[in-house]
């Protein structure tokens, strides 16, 4: 699935990636609708009818992904609400392996994600996930989402990589799509990036199930 000697970085995604996305499906599903209902005095049905109508609205664009906007939406502190369920916070199976081998066999690794940096740091302080890679980008930092072709192009410039030596692994497909477009030549996406849903079927990238699957060997150092 991927030819090691033709790549020096991968680029990973974080949630539904490398993170189980069951702590986001549930918090944003589940959660924060109840949280809303209380805090406003609502239904149960009405506060996520009215939740789910505010979030398509966004889908795609970076206040999708923004705490700060969905805070002031909602008059709620998002990020203490994440941390009261921060326990569902998960890796994805044989992550921590995978990351330390990309290290032992000398590649690159840098999160790129969509994430809001609150939401990363919360993620960081529970997993230690950013020992484990060389580098991490929110989206937020260029203030496009990975759906836009300007996020690419702002990664290049500021963390400059060859396109053809270059993984991106990623469980979206609107952000493989884009990816795709942007000239990348090495993309995967995970086939169950929710632990507690049915596996999907991707049907036009190559997709994995676990990282065992495309474990790197370690680099061979020349005798002294």
């Amino acid at each position: 699935m991927v030819n090691w000697d033709e790549i020096d970085t991968v680029l990973l995604d974080m949630d539904g990636t490398l993170l189980d996305l069951h702590f986001d499906n549930f918090f944003w599903l589940q959660h924060l609708p109840e949280k809303y209902a209380e805090h406003h005095g609502l239904t149960p049905e009405v506060a996520w009818q009215t939740l789910s109508a505010q979030m398509q609205d966004k889908v795609g664009q970076l206040e999708w992904y923004c705490l700060d906007y969905w805070s002031q939406l909602t008059g709620l502190s998002i990020v203490e609400l994440k941390r009261e369920v921060q326990h569902k916070i998960q890796f994805r199976p044989h992550v921590p392996d995978f990351l330390r081998a990309l290290r032992a066999a000398g590649k690159r690794s840098v999160i790129v994600t969509n994430a809001h940096r609150d939401s990363v740091d919360l993620k960081m302080q529970h997993t230690g996930l950013d020992k484990l890679v060389d580098h991490i980008i929110s989206s937020h930092d260029y203030q496009y989402p990975k759906e836009e072709q300007a996020f690419w192009h702002t990664l290049m410039e500021q963390a400059p990589f060859e396109l053809n030596a270059t993984l991106l692994i990623d469980d979206s497909v609107p952000v493989l799509e884009s990816a795709q477009r942007f000239g990348f030549q090495h993309l995967l996406s995970i086939c169950q990036p929710d632990s507690q849903k049915p596996k999907r079927h991707i049907h036009d990238f190559k997709a994995l199930d676990h990282f065992s699957e495309i474990m790197p060997r370690a680099s061979e150092k020349p005798d002294d």
